[in-house]
């Protein structure tokens, strides 16, 4: 399946979260097996040619890409999670949000020294989450070298901070706007 039929597998749902967003829901391409296989596959493709060691993926759609992507490598998995969902001592970053602040937590014994780590989310927009979630796989001891992701906003600069933090930034698809 090819980039402009993964495309179409995206709704487009306006005035949410609030007016004026047009939301990029990745649900409807999970929902579709041949679509969903698709881009498991394209990532899975691209997260080899950055030579991952490992594959994190950040709560909660990253872990859907990003474990399908690992299992398809045969690779290991490193849950990047909100507080409060690990039964072990974490490392957590608190991190910026448009109106707060978020928490994201590892386990620090899952990242072993010098691993090369792809960092996996279903969406990239003003990066904030991607930038905490590669500061804590670094301060563990990783080489967060690359992102992934299905959509990028570039309107909202995301992938641009990333890549001013070294961190290589993939995406399979573009939409415009927020």
């Amino acid at each position: 399946m090819t980039l402009d039929e993964l495309r179409v597998l995206v709704r487009t749902v306006p005035d949410f979260p609030k007016p004026g967003i047009l939301f990029r829901d990745v649900t409807t391409l999970m929902g579709d097996g041949a679509g969903f296989r698709a881009a498991i596959a394209h990532m899975s493709d691209r997260a080899a040619a950055a030579e991952a060691d490992v594959i994190a993926g950040i709560d909660a759609r990253g872990f859907i890409f990003g474990a399908a992507i690992a299992a398809a490598l045969g690779l290991g998995f490193i849950p990047v999670r909100k507080p409060g969902k690990l039964p072990v001592p974490v490392l957590s970053v608190d991190y910026a949000l448009e109106y707060g602040t978020g928490t994201l937590e590892i386990d620090p014994g899952m990242v072993a020294a010098a691993t090369r780590i792809v960092l996996v989310d279903d969406l990239i927009a003003t990066g904030g989450t991607a930038l905490a979630a590669a500061q804590l796989l670094r301060r563990a001891g990783g080489r967060v070298a690359s992102a992934l992701f299905v959509i990028d906003l570039p309107d909202l600069g995301g992938a641009d901070r990333l890549r001013d933090a070294g961190v290589s930034v993939d995406a399979l698809l573009e939409f415009d706007g927020h």
